[in-house]
């Protein structure tokens, strides 16, 4: 079977086969993170240990609301250099170009250090603001990722415990919400067409007899 479905999109013209019948753990927040690959070794918030490409437009919004921001960050990083210097060029950006995040203690620079999560998110939610353009998609859409034409599950998914636990929706279905918000609702038709067809050539899985 392979790995990669067609999809009627204009953009998008393929999705990896896997975001339909892979799981995920619906809520990072409550999810005690493990890596896998180190003895499932707990880590809070694990995948966002190595920082994240951000588009220039959502650097500039995130240093739009950098004060607000900042009174999510401890003291001593929320005065430190948030983003590398360098603007890189790709075309499945946006703007076609991005700049990486700076890290801080074992982690991306934004996460919350006291606490669990996004200070980005965090900021928004308390400030009032909508985070839609500024919290990096890259983010909001993992373990999904996308280049320019495909929907593809990221490298790493396999690397984390969100991706093992039991009786949890598809990575497809957790990031609709975002793909729709992102992408808009022609994709989201599109890809919910394919994962009904994915589904219907799924085993089917007989419950257990008492």
């Amino acid at each position: 079977m392979s790995e990669y479905v067609a999809i009627d999109h204009p953009r998008f013209k393929k999705v990896q086969r896997s975001i339909f019948v892979s799981k995920l753990a619906p809520d990072c927040m409550s999810h005690q993170c493990r890596l896998k690959k180190e003895d499932d070794t707990l880590k809070l918030d694990a995948c966002c240990q190595y920082g994240v490409d951000v588009d220039v437009a959502e650097r500039d919004g995130i240093l739009a609301h950098a004060e607000q921001i900042k009174t999510i960050l401890d003291d001593d990083v929320a005065e430190l250099p948030w983003f590398h210097e360098k603007e890189t060029e790709d075309k499945d950006f946006p703007s076609g170009k991005f700049v990486r995040t700076q890290t801080h203690g074992g982690g991306c620079i934004f996460l919350r250090h006291d606490a669990r999560g996004c200070s980005i998110h965090r900021a928004s939610v308390e400030a009032g603001w909508d985070f839609h353009g500024i919290k990096p998609n890259i983010c909001r859409l993992f373990p999904m990722s996308y280049d320019d034409e495909s929907i593809v599950m990221s490298d790493d998914y396999a690397d984390y415990s969100c991706a093992f636990e039991d009786d949890t929706p598809s990575v497809y279905q957790v990031g609709r919400p975002d793909l729709l918000a992102i992408f808009g609702s022609e994709l989201v038709t599109a890809l919910d067409q394919v994962e009904r067809d994915v589904l219907a050539g799924e085993p089917k899985r007989l419950g257990v007899l008492a």
